[in-house]
Formats: structure tokens, C-alpha cells, sequence
């Protein structure tokens, strides 16, 4: 009996963790971003990557996953980016998990600074890919995606160096140790 009231607790407090991320990241790409002028789909730079990568250092690749897909995907949902959410639940799935798998190699979890840096940087690229192939699938275009990677990469760099600084002060929370 004990071993089913445990585990219905820890799979609550795992439900209720997943979904706190989820409104994290939605709300921090909801309240600050920054529309870019670069081309009519510049696209946005938001703290909600710098959320998406905080949660996949934190908490591991699934739950990075799934806050980066449902929290930014819902974003485009209510926001006025409907036709992205599909490629953005893609998108930042895999940028999650990307981050949360390096990130927790190794029995690492996150704890290791250089790994944490590397993982970010190495989810770049894959972000970039599949919205490139979205924006070729959307605009008919090999080249019109092309203008959009400039804004895609700030919005990372951006997350990058907020992330980053914040896993480092929250893993000496006793909570995060």
C-alpha cells in the first residue's frame, strides 16, 4: 500500500513539475519578446528559450522537452503565430531534449558547467534545421528561410546567457543540489 501512495505521489509531483515548466516557458515568451525587423518573418527573440534551456538543464531532457514544445507551442497558438505552433512543438521539443540529454550524460544532471554550455550550443543547429525545412515547406523557398537565421540565433545567444548564470546560482539552492 505503501508503494502505491508513493508512487501516485511522485507521479503527481511530476505532473504538477511538467506543467509548472509549461507555464514557465509560455510565460516567458508571452511577457517579454521583442518582435526583430530583420525580414517579415524575423521572427521574435523571448526568454522562453532561456526558460526551455533552464528546465532541460534542471530537470532533464523530457521535461525540457515537453515545457519547450507545449510552452512555446501554445504561444503560437494564442498569439498570432498560429500556422508556426506545429513546427514550433517540433522545433523545441527537440531543442529540449537535445539540452537535457547532454546536459544529463553520464549521471551528470546538469551539474556540470562546460556540459551545460555545450549542450545549448549543440541544440542550435537542429532548432535551425527544422525551422528552415518548415520555412521551405511554408514559403515554397530555399533562400527566403535563410533570412530568418539571424534572428533564430540571437534569440539562442540571448537564452544561452541567461540560462546559463541562472542554472549556476540555482544548483547551490539546496532544492536543485
Amino acid at each position: 500500500m505503501n508503494t502505491t501512495k508513493s508512487y501516485s505521489n511522485s507521479r503527481t509531483f511530476d505532473l504538477i513539475l511538467t506543467a509548472m515548466l509549461i507555464a514557465l516557458v509560455f510565460v516567458a515568451t508571452l511577457l517579454i519578446n521583442i518582435k526583430l525587423p530583420i525580414t517579415a518573418n524575423g521572427g521574435l527573440v523571448h526568454l522562453g528559450t532561456a526558460m526551455l534551456f533552464i528546465a532541460s538543464i534542471l530537470f532533464g531532457p523530457k521535461k525540457g522537452a515537453i515545457a519547450g514544445a507545449v510552452g512555446m507551442g501554445l504561444f503560437d497558438l494564442i498569439s498570432g503565430w498560429t500556422l508556426w505552433a506545429p513546427f514550433t512543438i517540433l522545433a523545441r521539443g527537440l531543442q529540449g531534449y537535445i539540452v537535457g540529454k547532454i546536459a544529463w550524460s553520464k549521471h551528470r544532471k546538469g551539474n556540470n558547467f562546460t556540459f551545460n554550455l555545450l549542450a545549448t550550443i549543440s541544440s542550435i543547429p537542429f532548432m535551425l534545421g527544422v525551422y528552415y525545412i518548415c520555412e521551405r515547406v511554408i514559403f515554397g523557398s530555399w533562400i527566403l528561410p535563410v533570412a530568418s537565421i539571424p534572428g533564430n540565433l540571437v534569440q539562442n545567444v540571448v537564452g544561452i546567457c541567461v540560462a546559463i548564470p541562472v542554472c549556476a546560482v540555482l544548483r547551490k539552492v539546496p532544492v536543485f543540489k
